[in-house]
């Protein structure tokens, strides 16, 4: 009997120690599975991850015209770029994308612009100026507007997408006109899909 009982035993520690080796194996495969995605797999999840980062940044609550926020997305890596009026909203940003699923680092590179009384007249002249024209008021979609004015030491720079080239030379014409500007960077897109 105490023979039968070691051998039974000595059969329940082998079946143990198989389901063990067999879940580690399986845990390492498995793991080994998500770091070597196919090719196809990895261009998918770029794309997924890409569309949750712009959500992200979206839906952030303090961003506003005069914020312009970018984003470069490399495997599970992302790298926050642009120019922001508040340090909590480059705060939130990099939290924000933080705590999307599968994300690696995330490098926070967006630049607080300097507190300056004549950069927040002249953006609030910009402001007027470019969204209260009538032929542009199209574009008034706050805060998520597609034309983002940014303005550093009295240098103003035009982020953002617009429908044609005639809306992009108006912007920039009328931006120049707002007194105490030293230049204006027009870097708006026309979007190639009207």
């Amino acid at each position: 009997m105490i023979l039968d009982t070691s051998s039974r035993l000595a059969k329940i520690t082998g079946v143990i120690l198989l389901a063990v080796a067999f879940v580690f194996v399986s845990g390492i495969s498995a793991s080994a599975a998500t770091t070597n995605r196919a090719p196809q797999d990895q261009v998918k999840y770029q794309d997924w991850l890409t569309k949750q980062v712009r959500h992200q940044l979206l839906m952030l609550p303090w961003v506003s015209v005069f914020d312009n926020l970018e984003y470069q997305v490399d495997g599970n890596n992302v790298t926050l770029m642009g120019q922001v009026v508040k340090p909590v909203t480059k705060d939130d940003a990099a939290n924000s994308v933080k705590r999307i699923e599968g994300v690696g680092r995330v490098t926070n590179q967006i630049e607080v612009l300097p507190l300056s009384p004549m950069d927040w007249s002249i953006r609030r002249a910009e402001l007027r100026t470019i969204y209260g024209f009538s032929a542009l008021r199209e574009y008034d979609f706050a805060p998520n507007s597609p034309i983002r004015i940014i303005v550093k030491n009295g240098n103003v720079t035009l982020e953002g997408v617009v429908d044609n080239q005639s809306d992009k030379d108006l912007i920039g014409l009328r931006a120049k006109t707002v007194p105490n500007v030293f230049s204006v960077t027009n870097n708006l897109r026309v979007d190639a899909g009207k």
